[in-house]
């Protein structure tokens, strides 16, 4: 008979790049998942030391400016093609996007990986910020809870077109008024791609951990 206490279970280190914005709410909400190490990662070696990554929301051109400054827009690329799990939201959606529109004078550094095309701040300025339930994809009701999830807009971003091979998570259904502004009945909101995925909405602003 075995004696002693048994081996735990290795955890699996996440990391949340800590440039700007909400990372400390992704950090906070990690902390409540079994099995999961989070660290914050702003050098090289801190994201060599993580097995996935999560890009959080904020001001996607100086994220990118900062990442910049730092070096660290190359290993970035590097971390992502070499299949590690990355998810960006809502300013991390429009990091790993292929394309953007609205960007700032000037353009700003993207990391791409996503066959998806971007509207930044498609639903307005921070005054137009917003919450709604929203459809949960099969991937989030199979840890249990409610068939739909709390979606959190925040200065959002969304998605205009996205490639094959681009499964898409979550849609918005347009209201009235934005249908008249915009052309088009609904948004996509939530995509993924092999280990890549985005959402324009923030989760770490909820209690729900199933994404």
């Amino acid at each position: 008979m075995a004696t002693g206490d048994a081996t735990p279970a290795p955890r699996i280190r996440v990391g949340v790049l800590a440039l700007q914005g909400s990372f400390r709410e992704h950090m906070t909400l990690l902390q409540k998942v079994p099995g999961v190490e989070v660290v914050e990662v702003r050098t090289k070696d801190e994201l060599e030391s993580v097995a996935g990554l999560i890009i959080p929301g904020g001001e996607s051109t100086t994220m990118a400016l900062v990442a910049e400054r730092w070096g660290l827009i190359p290993e970035l690329r590097s971390f992502a093609k070499a299949g590690k799990p990355v998810w960006g939201t809502c300013a991390g959606m429009i990091f790993l996007a292929e394309g953007a529109e609205g960007q700032k004078e000037g353009g700003q550094t993207l990391l791409g990986g996503l066959d998806i095309t971007v509207s930044r701040n498609f639903f307005g300025a921070q005054i137009n910020s917003f919450e709604t339930r929203l459809p949960a994809p099969e991937c989030v009701k199979s840890h249990g809870s409610t068939d739909d999830f709390r979606a959190v807009f925040i200065r959002a971003p969304a998605v205009l077109a996205a490639g094959p091979g681009v499964e898409v998570l979550a849609e918005y259904a347009l209201t009235p008024e934005e249908r008249a502004k915009h052309g088009r009945d609904k948004v996509i909101v939530g995509v993924r791609k092999g280990v890549l995925m985005a959402t324009a909405f923030h989760p770490e602003l909820t209690t729900d951990i199933r994404w």
